[in-house]
């Protein structure tokens, strides 16, 4: 069900992705080549596709607008529209609903069939096709959030290259069975950020943590059909949203609280 229509001011083209600003929120993609891009808003309880909102401004190949009435916790997508000619480079298939690749936070999972993808999966042309099928259903979604946070006087420790000495990490694993860390922490942001974990990581007097894998990530199908997961996170799906897998809260602050924690102690982290 389509709700009433929501008031629509042209916005600006930076900073890309959704930014709210205490206000409303300020949407905006780049595609250099796309003819028409809808800002598709979803329900936050079922996931039903709201409002089609189509960005009518665009500047310098950045597509945007602002809605006044969007608030925290809005769930959205886009369609684009623009040429299909695989041999050219081409695969837009409004059909489709893409991720922000600038969002900050996603909710949901993958749901895996053969209407994900933007050719039809035996088709005699293979990828050459062009899919028909809203794939809406089984797609995670974007989801806006306030950014603030209190990092303080946190600032880039920089420590010199030949004093760094870096301990790699898997964000689950290192905490898991962790008999010092409290059950709920276990395998999350949050227990890397607790006193056992930070004083073993001084004792060993390394100078940096990076961790594997964080960025939001996807389970392969092969391994779904298994009953499997994507243990390592080597299949990132966006690079500007923690994974919440890992998280205790379901916060994106509770992976900025993590940061500035292992900054106090002295750690520059590397993701």
């Amino acid at each position: 069900m389509y709700r009433p229509a929501w008031a629509i001011w042209p916005g600006q083209p930076y900073p890309l992705g959704a930014s709210w600003d205490g206000e409303g929120v300020n949407f905006a993609l780049f595609s250099e080549h796309a003819h028409k891009v809808e800002l598709c808003l979803f329900d936050a309880q079922t996931q039903q596709e709201l409002n089609r909102i189509e960005m009518r401004w665009r500047t310098d190949q950045v597509w945007h607008c602002y809605l006044p009435e969007a608030r925290p916790g809005l769930l959205y997508g886009y369609r684009v529209y623009g040429p299909y000619a695989p041999a050219e480079g081409h695969r837009f298939n409004p059909n489709k609903l893409v991720l922000d690749p600038y969002a900050k936070s996603l909710v949901g999972q993958i749901r895996w069939s053969d209407a994900l993808f933007g050719y039809t999966v035996g088709d005699a042309r293979h990828d050459l096709s062009i899919d028909p099928r809203d794939n809406a259903a089984g797609m995670p979604k974007c989801q806006v959030i306030d950014t603030a946070f209190t990092w303080g006087d946190d600032r880039p420790l920089r420590t010199p290259w030949h004093h760094t000495i870096i301990y790699e990490l898997h964000v689950k694993g290192f905490t898991a069975r962790h008999p010092e860390v409290m059950p709920s922490l276990r395998g999350t942001y949050a227990g890397l950020a607790t006193a056992p974990i930070i004083e073993y990581l001084k004792r060993l007097g390394v100078t940096a943590v990076e961790l594997m894998p964080v960025h939001a990530f996807v389970d392969d199908r092969h391994l779904v059909e298994k009953g499997l997961r994507n243990y390592w996170g080597y299949n990132s799906i966006n690079f500007f949203t923690p994974d919440m897998r890992y998280s205790a809260t379901g916060q994106v602050n509770e992976f900025k609280t993590m940061v500035k924690t292992f900054h106090s102690a002295g750690f520059e982290v590397i993701l």
